[in-house]
């Protein structure tokens, strides 16, 4: 089962994004406790985000500035989140894990209207060449208040963090959908990654498991993508939402 749901989280990855709304609720079904299995699916999803940010190195050069600027927030968030999520009675992140399930639901069903609108927003700059596309330099320290804030849940939680830091590259000025999505990947790498290293450090993770995903997740994103792009984005993007919800409301109705 584990296999399975990593080779569908991978293929949907691939595509459309979203797999941790299934590959999480898979490990809850086997019975995994909700940190546990939270922190184990945070450890499989780092070999995704490695590859995601690699397949984007190109476009992070003409940023780098602005990606060593979210380094300090998105490790300090990130190891913040994990270390609350780790203090946290069971049954408090038990009663909370619905909830969080349905927000991530949320941010990802947006996440088709924000691109949407980011994409309109660069033909506008595109078609005003008299205006300076970009950032505005200013603005970075909305961006690392903001990239703080997020790492600090991506690090408790994690679902949803990619679109909460397109929507914050696009506030700010950057119109280049490629630069963001790089900048993104790369800082949801920071954030999985500092968060994995110490629910490690605190035997919060079963190896097995995560191992096992990680498999999947590769098999699926490179097979299974194939397959997912038949699909297409939108399929692919309203099966994320019905799953979302679907688990939710299980798990609300289940209390």
């Amino acid at each position: 089962m584990l296999f399975g749901a990593g080779v569908v989280a991978g293929a949907i990855n691939s595509l459309a994004g979203g797999g941790t709304l299934v590959s999480f609720p898979a490990l809850l079904w086997l019975g995994r406790a909700p940190i546990i299995a939270n922190a184990t699916n945070t450890l499989a999803l780092c070999p995704g985000a490695l590859a995601a940010m690699a397949a984007f190195r190109n476009d992070l050069a003409p940023v780098r500035r602005w990606m060593l600027l979210l380094v300090p927030p998105s490790l300090a968030g990130g190891l913040i989140g994990a270390l609350l999520l780790l203090r946290t009675p069971e049954r408090v992140f038990a009663a909370l894990v619905p909830w969080l399930i349905l927000f991530a639901t949320l941010l990802f069903a947006a996440q088709g209207p924000i691109i949407a609108g980011m994409r309109r927003l660069r033909r506008q700059v595109v078609d005003r060449p008299a205006e300076r596309a970009g950032p505005r330099a200013e603005a970075w320290p909305y961006v690392v208040a903001f990239e703080f804030a997020v790492a600090i849940y991506g690090g408790y939680f994690g679902a949803g963090i990619g679109i909460m830091t397109l929507a914050a590259l696009g506030l700010v000025g950057f119109t280049d959908i490629h630069h963001m999505v790089g900048l993104r990947n790369f800082a949801a790498l920071c954030i999985n990654g500092i968060a994995s290293v110490y629910f490690v450090t605190k035997g919060a993770v079963v190896w097995p498991d995560a191992l096992v995903m990680i498999v999947g997740q590769v098999v699926g994103g490179y097979g299974g993508g194939r397959i997912a792009r038949r699909l297409g984005r939108t399929f692919m993007r309203r099966a994320v939402v019905v799953i979302g919800v679907a688990m939710a409301l299980s798990l609300l109705l289940a209390r």
